[in-house]
C-alpha cells in the first residue's frame, strides 16, 4: 500500500465536514462478535446504500460542493476511506460486495448484457457462492432489497425464466426495484416485487423512484418492526441514480440552477482544492493535465458559445440534483431509525459501486439509447443527441446523460472514467458508520478493495458466513475483513489486487501500479503488451509513467497480474469483441413469434428485443372496431425511442419516437366491425426502417425512413391495449395517460420477427442448450 507521510496520516479532514479524530492507539475490542451477548443487546442492523456511477468527489466528504448533509454527518462520525477500490462497472463491483469474491470468480468480468459460455463471464453468481444476504438471513437477519439487481442474465429476466439467480432466491426476504441495469425514475420501464412484475397501467404525476424505494425500504422495516422488535435486518439499497439515464426532479433541480455556469475546470480545480485542504488527497497529488487527462475528449469552456454553456451547465445541475436526492433518501432513513432508537446499533455502509462514466460524450446527450449500447460506427447523419428543449433535461420527456467534462470533475483527481482501469474507473468514495462501535471513527487511508466488505459485515455482526451452499462447500471468500483497519488507523490494508475490464488490465501491489489500456496480441500473449507504470505513493492520480524507468518492476507485474487472472478465471481476454457476440443457443426460442395479451403487463425488455432489435418484423392484429373505439392497440418504447400503433377517433394512428423526433402517420377511420391491421417494419440500408400499416390488406399509413433503435431501444417492453409507464408519445400520453383500448375488442395481437440483419453481429453458438442437457 501506499507509505504515508504527514499529508496521509489523516488526523483531520476540514472542509464541509469539520473534524475528524482518532486514538493514538486504538484497539478493536476482541471478539466483537460477543459483544451483543455480553451486554444484552441485539446485533446491529446493517444498511448498504450502493450508488450507480458516482465519481470519487461527488459526495461533500469527497470535496464535491453538492449538498450532501446527511452522508456529511455520517461521515462525520464514522469512517472516511480514502482508498477504496472497486471494479471498473457496476455488476462486477455488485458481485463482489455481495460474495466477497473477486469479480470474475463471482461470473461478472462484464455486466449481466453478455453470455459468450466462460466461467469468468457466466453472469450468474456461482451456486456455491453464499451470498451476504444467505449468510445473515441464516445467521437470524431479516434481509431486504429495494433498488438495481443487475445480477442475472438479461436472458433470464422474463416472466417465465427460471428465477434461481433473482433476489428472493439468493437470500433476500424481500425485494422491490428493477432486475435491469437501469431504468427511467419518472417511468420505470419495469418493476418487480419479490418475484413478480408489478402490475401498474401508468405512473401518478409526480412518481419519482428515488422515493418510491425509499418508502418502500422504510415500509419493509415498517412490517419487520411491527411482528417483531428486536430481529436484526439487513437492508442492501442499491439506487439506479446517477447511472443514466439522469435524471431529477423539478425542485432539485432549480436549487443548482447556475451553480455550473463557470465550467468544468473552475469546478474540478475547486474540487481538488477542497480535496488536498481535507487530506482526502496527499499534498502531492497532481492534478493530471488535458495532455493525459482526456482533453482532446473535452472542449475548453471558454471556446463554447452561450447556449451551449447553458446546454452543459443544465445536465450538471440534473446530476447534482441526483445526488442529492439521493442524499435525501439518506436522511429519511436515518429519521426513521432515529424515531424507533435504532440508528446508534445500525451500521450504515456509502459507496460507488465505479467510477463517473464518460458515456454521454463531449456534449453530452438528450438522446441516451441513440448512442448507449451501441455496437460499432454508426452511418453517416446519425444523430446522438437530438435538440431539445433545454430545461425538458432531468424530466419525463427525455433521457440524458451529461458530457465528458463533467465527468472528469466527478472523479477529480483521477484519470478516466468507468470501465477502465485507470484510477478514474476503479477509486471511488466508501464511507462506514456505526455510532455504536466501540472506538470512533477518522479518515482511513489503508487499500481496501469492494471484495472485503462482505466478510467485514459478517464479523461485525458477528454470523459466520455459510460453510455449505446447496450440498455443496462454499467458495473461500477473496476479500478480507477490515476490521482491524476500522480499530487501528495505522492498521494494514490489502497489498495487491488485479482489475480487468474487455481487455484493459491493471493491478496495483503495494505502491506500485500497473495499467494496460488494450489487451494483449496472440504474439504478445496474455501478460504482454504495452504496459503503464506509476508510483502511487508519489503519484496517486498515474500522471508519471514510470514504465521505461522501472521496466523490472513492469515485468514483475504483468507476471503476477497473469497469475491472478488465471486464479480468477479472467480468460479469455476479449481481444476480438467475441465477449459481444457469442450467445448460447438456448437463447433462440426468445425470437420466436409470440401472441400477447392484452391489458398484461408489457413483456420484458429482453425478450421483446429479440422480436425487432437489428431485424426486420410485423405485429399482425385482428380487432373488432365499435361506433366509438380508440385506444393503444400495441406500444413498445418510451420517451426514449419506441412506436405505438392506436386507434385515435376510430382512425388507425403510428407513431415513432426515434430518439426524440417524432414522426405519425394516420389513415382512415375504421368501418364498424372486424378488421385485420398489419404493421410492416422493414430493413431499409444504413441502419433505417421503413413503416407502413395495413388495413385489411390495403396500405392505410406509412412512414417512409426513420433510423432503427438499436441497442437498448425501444426499452420499456410491448404492452397491449395501453401504453405502459414512459408514452411512447407524449402528446398522446398529454390528452389520454395509458390510453387504454376501448370501444371494441383486441381479438388477437401477435410480433412476427423476420429476418436478422447483416448488422447483427449476434453468433449462437450450440453450447447453450448442451450445457443445459449436462446440468438436467
Amino acid at each position: 500500500m501506499p507509505a504515508r507521510d504527514g499529508a496521509r496520516g489523516y488526523e483531520r479532514f476540514e472542509g464541509r465536514v469539520s473534524e475528524f479524530t482518532s486514538d493514538s492507539e486504538p484497539s478493536w475490542p476482541e471478539p466483537i462478535r460477543a459483544r451483543g451477548a455480553a451486554d444484552g443487546r441485539r446485533a446491529p442492523n446493517i444498511v448498504v446504500m450502493l450508488i450507480d456511477d458516482l465519481g470519487f468527489s461527488d459526495l461533500g466528504p469527497f470535496g464535491s460542493e453538492i449538498d450532501t448533509p446527511h452522508i456529511d454527518a455520517l461521515a462525520k462520525d464514522g469512517w472516511v476511506f480514502t482508498n477504496y477500490r472497486t471494479a471498473p462497472m457496476c455488476s462486477p463491483a455488485r458481485a463482489a460486495l455481495l460474495t466477497g469474491l473477486n469479480p470474475h470468480r463471482a461470473g461478472f468480468g462484464f455486466v449481466a448484457h453478455i453470455d459468450p459460455g466462460y466461467p469468468g463471464f457466466s453472469c450468474e453468481l456461482p451456486e456455491d457462492a453464499p451470498t451476504l444476504a444467505e449468510s445473515l438471513r441464516a445467521g437470524g437477519y431479516a434481509t431486504f432489497m429495494v433498488g438495481k439487481w443487475h445480477l442475472t442474465l438479461e436472458s433470464r429476466l422474463h416472466d417465465g425464466a427460471d428465477r434461481a439467480t433473482w433476489p428472493l432466491q439468493r437470500g433476500f426476504d424481500r425485494y422491490f426495484g428493477s432486475m435491469d441495469g437501469f431504468t427511467s425514475l419518472h417511468h420505470p420501464h419495469r418493476l418487480v416485487q419479490d418475484n413478480s412484475v408489478v402490475d401498474v397501467r401508468d405512473f401518478p404525476d409526480g412518481f419519482f423512484l428515488t422515493d418510491e424505494l425509499t418508502d418502500r425500504a422504510i415500509g419493509m422495516i415498517d412490517d419487520l418492526r411491527a411482528n417483531d422488535a428486536d430481529k436484526p435486518f439487513f437492508l442492501y439499497y442499491a439506487h439506479t441514480s446517477v447511472h443514466g439515464p439522469i435524471q431529477a426532479k423539478d425542485a432539485d433541480i432549480e436549487k443548482y440552477r447556475g451553480r455550473y455556469e463557470r465550467g468544468w475546470n473552475a469546478l474540478r480545480d475547486e474540487r481538488f482544492a477542497r480535496q488536498r485542504s481535507a487530506g482526502i488527497v496527499p499534498e502531492r497529488t497532481a492534478l493530471p493535465e488535458d495532455r493525459i487527462a482526456d482533453g482532446d475528449r473535452i472542449p475548453a469552456w471558454e471556446s463554447l458559445t452561450d447556449d451551449e454553456r447553458r446546454l452543459f451547465a443544465r445536465h450538471m445541475e440534473v446530476y447534482a440534483a441526483a445526488v442529492d436526492e439521493i442524499d435525501q433518501s439518506v436522511g429519511r432513513l436515518l429519521e426513521r431509525l432515529d424515531r424507533s432508537g435504532e440508528r446508534d446499533n445500525t451500521i450504515v455502509v456509502i459507496a460507488s459501486d465505479n467510477g463517473g462514466t464518460a458515456e454521454g460524450g463531449p456534449t453530452g446527450t438528450r438522446s441516451y439509447f441513440a448512442q448507449f449500447g451501441s455496437m460499432g460506427a454508426m452511418p453517416e447523419g446519425w444523430v446522438t443527441d437530438v435538440p431539445r428543449d433545454v430545461d425538458e433535461i432531468g424530466g419525463p420527456r427525455l433521457f440524458g446523460q451529461y458530457p465528458t467534462g463533467w465527468a472528469r470533475v466527478s472523479n477529480t483527481p483521477f484519470r478516466s472514467f468507468k470501465s477502465t482501469t485507470y484510477e478514474g474507473g476503479v477509486h471511488a468514495p466508501l464511507i462506514i458508520s456505526w455510532p455504536d462501535a466501540p472506538l470512533s471513527g477518522g479518515l482511513r487511508d489503508q487499500f481496501v478493495f469492494v471484495a472485503d466488505l462482505a466478510p467485514t459485515l459478517l464479523e461485525l455482526s458477528g454470523v459466520a458466513p455459510l460453510a455449505e451452499r446447496n450440498g455443496r462447500p462454499a467458495l473461500e471468500m477473496d476479500g478480507g475483513s477490515i476490521t482491524a483497519v476500522l480499530g487501528d488507523p495505522s492498521a494494514e490494508g490489502r497489498e495487491t489486487q488485479y482489475f480487468e475490464c474487455v481487455g484493459r488490465r491493471g493491478i496495483v501491489d503495494g505502491r506500485w501500479k500497473a495499467v494496460s489500456t488494450t489487451a494483449p496480441t496472440r504474439e504478445d500473449g496474455p501478460a504482454g503488451g504495452t504496459w503503464e507504470l506509476y508510483d502511487l505513493a508519489d503519484d496517486p492520480s498515474e500522471t508519471v509513467d514510470l514504465a521505461t524507468r522501472h521496466p523490472e518492476q513492469v515485468a514483475r507485474l504483468a507476471a503476477r497480474w497473469h497469475a491472478e487472472a488465471w486464479r480468477n478465471t479472467v480468460f479469455p481476454l476479449d481481444d476480438d469483441g467475441s465477449l459481444f457476440r457469442l450467445r448460447p443457443d438456448t437463447e433462440e426460442p426468445l425470437s420466436a413469434p409470440i401472441e400477447l395479451t392484452p391489458f398484461r403487463p408489457p413483456l420484458e425488455r429482453f425478450r421483446s428485443a429479440k422480436l425487432t432489435v437489428l431485424r426486420s418484423f410485423a405485429v399482425e392484429v385482428d380487432l373488432v372496431a365499435g361506433p366509438e373505439a380508440a385506444g393503444v392497440i400495441v406500444a413498445h418504447g418510451d420517451q426514449g425511442g419506441g412506436y405505438l400503433v392506436a386507434l385515435d377517433d376510430g382512425a388507425p394512428l403510428v407513431s415513432y419516437n426515434a430518439y426524440g423526433v417524432m414522426h405519425r402517420a394516420r389513415g382512415a377511420r375504421l368501418a364498424e366491425g372486424p378488421h385485420q391491421l398489419v404493421l410492416h417494419v422493414d430493413e431499409l440500408p444504413e441502419l433505417r426502417w421503413r413503416l407502413r400499416l395495413d388495413v385489411d390488406g390495403v396500405e392505410a399509413a406509412s412512414i417512409a425512413t426513420v433510423p432503427m433503435l438499436l441497442g437498448m431501444a425501444p426499452f420499456t417492453g410491448i404492452s397491449v391495449g395501453y401504453d405502459y409507464g414512459g408514452p411512447v408519445d407524449w402528446e398522446i400520453h398529454e390528452q389520454h395517460r395509458s390510453f387504454p383500448f376501448r370501444g371494441g375488442s383486441l381479438e388477437s395481437v401477435r410480433v412476427v420477427p423476420g429476418a436478422r440483419s447483416a448488422h447483427d453481429p449476434t453468433v449462437l453458438r450450440a453450447v447453450g442448450r448442451a450445457v443445459q442437457a449436462i446440468a438436467d
